[in-house]
């Protein structure tokens, strides 16, 4: 099993402590060995963790930044809302990040849900059902413009006279795509369609079991094979203060398939938490 880090509070005596536990965090994912390192692509902070009063820096700003300082770990936004971008720019921004990183973006994607950040900013926020037409409308384009067709795109929501996307990404044959969320009848159809990774909440084992399995009929109606999916799911602990129940309550995931767990560092000392994660928690999970 492997280790993604997901850095979600942005907080500090002021802006260059900010910054130097945002850096100091990704240096030590990189650096210990973790696979990803990502940021969570909101305007707000969210509520439960303070709301807007507390700081939240942009993301795809912030991961070109991480990238100058990292080697190895991958990039990526848990996830980018639908409505903060339009798609062909989205693309292009997660090309740049690809070329500028060598090859180590991702395009994580989700229907978005934070209607205060987009009343507040002024963004549109359209209904449910909308949001869930223009992400699949955007993993269309996407596809589009990672691919040397550059035939006009027609959807319903977006229209792209030229999908064009110059330089090309580095990673083949595109960055990879993880859809987040786990809703059984339209965003598990979709990973099964049209994503690289999935991305599913909690550690109860029969719950991320029945997920999995709703995953696999959708593998099945698109004829593709769920193991080509990478299964990560995001959980709620402190490997570091209890490693061997930790361990212990991910061994049932890893036997399920799942391929990564992403933590969160805590706001206190995410620097050192990550280190320690890194030296003594991690060369546990890998061997599950």
């Amino acid at each position: 099993m492997q280790l993604g880090i997901h850095y979600a509070v942005f907080s500090g005596a002021d802006q260059a402590e900010i910054v130097d536990r945002l850096v100091g965090t990704a240096r030590a994912a990189d650096q210990g060995g973790a696979a990803w390192f990502t940021v969570m692509d909101h305007w707000f902070q969210m509520e439960p963790l303070g709301g807007p009063a507390e700081p939240m820096l942009e993301g795809y700003t912030t991961l070109g930044h991480v990238a100058a300082l990292t080697e190895r770990v991958r990039l990526g936004l848990l996830v980018t809302g639908v409505t903060y971008r339009h798609p062909g720019l989205l693309a292009k921004t997660v090309t740049t990040l690809d070329v500028l990183s060598r090859g180590r973006a991702m395009l994580g994607i989700g229907a978005a849900w934070y209607e205060r950040e987009h009343v507040g900013l002024g963004v549109p926020y359209p209904p449910l059902k909308e949001r869930f037409e223009r992400l699949e409308e955007t993993l269309q384009v996407a596809r589009a413009m990672w691919s040397d067709d550059d035939t006009p795109y027609r959807g319903r929501h977006y229209s792209l006279a030229e999908p064009v996307s110059r330089p090309t990404n580095v990673s083949t044959p595109h960055p990879p795509v993880l859809i987040g969320g786990s809703g059984e009848r339209k965003t598990l159809r979709m990973v099964a369609q049209y994503a690289d990774a999935c991305n599913l909440f909690g550690s109860d084992p029969e719950a991320i079991a029945h997920k999995l399995e709703v995953l696999a009929q959708h593998c099945r109606r698109f004829d593709r094979d769920p193991a080509t999916i990478t299964r990560t799911v995001m959980v709620q602990a402190d490997p570091v203060a209890e490693p061997d129940a930790f361990v212990a309550q991910m061994e049932p995931l890893a036997a399920l398939g799942v391929d990564m767990v992403c933590l969160v560092p805590p706001a206190e000392d995410p620097v050192g938490w990550t280190t320690r994660l890194c030296a003594d928690v991690l060369p546990r999970l890998e061997s599950l």
